[in-house]
């Protein structure tokens, strides 16, 4: 299979571009808010990291 045309590699990279462009300022809006919330929540985050991760390995454990 051969890869992709110049043509499509171009609109892919337009179109990379522009999500950036488009969602650019809600992520910094939502970064400014983060930095300056009183209370952090990395117990929760890490609570459902090792969630997610538990459950992919019972995931590829059931597989087998």
């Amino acid at each position: 299979m051969n890869g992709m045309a110049l043509w499509e590699q171009l609109l892919l990279g337009a179109l990379g571009l522009l999500v950036l462009f488009w969602f650019g300022p809600g992520i910094k809006a939502m970064l400014e808010k983060s930095r300056n919330a009183e209370e952090k929540h990395w117990n929760s985050l890490l609570m459902l990291l090792a969630l997610v991760i538990a459950f992919v390995a019972f995931l590829v454990w059931s597989v087998r």
